[in-house]
């Protein structure tokens, strides 16, 4: 019988205390949009549609780069690109690294709530997401500010944010968790690697950045089973998610991956983290997900081009390779792993995730996981060379992720 996914330890080791949002979420009228972070100035597709989302030319964006190490350059790029396609943006004086500014003041100003009120959009700049959160929810309560963005949201308005902008899009978010194969381990602290978001994205689905160039994939699946979410979608970099409603589309540069564990499992008795049978998708720019309905819905480029079917009688796939990851943490593999099995006949692909160096604090340092990708009977992919390369768009992959212990060092120097 099936184990219901809930909050729980994922080791023994391991004490986690369930993060309350900020703010009890509630469905916005208006789009939020999480961008992987890396943005180019010059990526039209998710400038112009931040634009076009808040109402076209003429739209007014507030921007605000409290994240950002250098406030005011961040602040500045990013109003001159949105100008660029035709909003009037401004930036807002909240950061605690501009001279003479008091945050703390700052979110209760009223002419800096009354600048949100009359926009159309809000842009968080990219930095460290704790600076957000702690600006504009100080103690895990909601500013004058913060509220002002969010009747933004609800009256139809786009709140959008890169990297840091994009963590906090969750009511769970990570704060600081760079190590991935720690968070693998069970170090998933209250205040430390996690803490509270924003909720601008809904209280279902979480949302994390830089993904699949910082092989993310380890640290969504632990904090995800931790925190009850079904749902999650990691964002790559320069592209970007539009949430609206149930409706999540892609666009930008490349794509984001799907994650959704309605149907997982994990036994705690294990010890470790392991999860069974978190299904996975893979949306390219232009693909769409309904998340009522739990549908990959591919764009126009791809119905126009290929369907990968490999479950169908008359199947040719272009693969005939048996790969096997050592590095299923590493730059995009688990998007290359996923598209290279769609095409391929065999069923099943493999991989590791380990720690090739363990540090002296490593109290496990022979922990490893083992990641097994497969096919089911309801596996789909799409394949086009519309964008100048092999891009593939892939459904209803499962996954999965079995710790096993990984020799210390791995390997030594052959010896005649």
């Amino acid at each position: 019988m099936q184990t219901r996914l809930k909050t729980l330890l994922l080791c023994a080791c391991i004490w986690l205390m369930p993060a309350a949002p900020v703010h009890a979420a509630t469905p916005a009228a208006g789009y939020a949009v999480p961008i992987g972070g890396a943005l180019k100035y010059d990526n039209d597709a998710v400038w112009g549609r931040l634009v076009e989302l808040a109402g076209g030319p003429g739209a007014r964006f507030v921007v605000l780069a409290t994240a950002a190490g250098n406030p005011e350059r961040s602040a500045r790029q990013i109003v001159d690109a949105l100008t660029r396609r035709g909003a009037v943006a401004e930036a807002l004086p909240v950061s605690a690294r501009l001279v003479g500014v008091d945050v703390s003041r700052a979110v209760q100003d009223p002419a800096l709530i009354a600048k949100v009120r009359a926009a159309n959009g809000v842009f968080f700049s990219g930095g460290a997401q704790e600076r957000i959160v702690d600006a504009l929810a100080p103690g895990g309560v909601e500013s004058p500010l913060l509220s002002e963005i969010r009747q933004l949201q609800q009256r139809g308005g786009v709140v959008a944010g890169t990297s840091a902008g994009a963590a906090i899009m969750s009511t769970v978010m990570f704060r600081d968790a760079q190590d991935v194969m720690a968070i693998l381990k069970g170090q998933l602290r209250e205040g430390k690697e996690v803490d509270r978001g924003l909720g601008f994205a809904g209280p279902a689905l979480f949302v994390d950045q830089h993904f699949l160039k910082r092989g993310r994939v380890g640290r969504m699946l632990p904090l995800m089973l931790a925190k009850g979410y079904k749902l999650g979608i990691g964002v790559e970099e320069n592209s970007a998610a539009i949430i609206h409603g149930d409706q999540i589309e892609v666009i930008g540069g490349k794509g984001a991956l799907l994650v959704d564990l309605h149907d997982a499992t994990h036994d705690p008795a294990v010890g470790a983290f392991n999860l069974l049978g978190a299904r996975v998708s893979y949306l390219d720019r232009g693909d769409r997900y309904d998340m009522a309905t739990r549908t990959v819905l591919p764009s126009a480029a791809k119905l126009a081009d290929h369907k990968v079917d490999p479950n169908a009688a008359d199947f040719k796939p272009f693969f005939a390779n048996d790969p096997y990851y050592l590095d299923m943490l590493g730059d995009t593999t688990i998007v290359n792993a996923m598209g290279n099995l769609i095409d391929n006949p065999r069923r099943e692909v493999m991989g590791l995730a380990y720690t090739m160096r363990p540090p002296q604090d490593d109290k496990q340092p022979s922990l490893g996981f083992e990641f097994r990708l497969y096919k089911k009977a309801d596996s789909v992919g799409w394949f086009t060379g519309a964008f100048g390369g092999e891009d593939y768009t892939v459904a209803n992959l499962y996954l999965d992720v079995r710790p096993v212990r990984v020799r210390q060092p791995l390997y030594t120097p052959w010896k005649q």
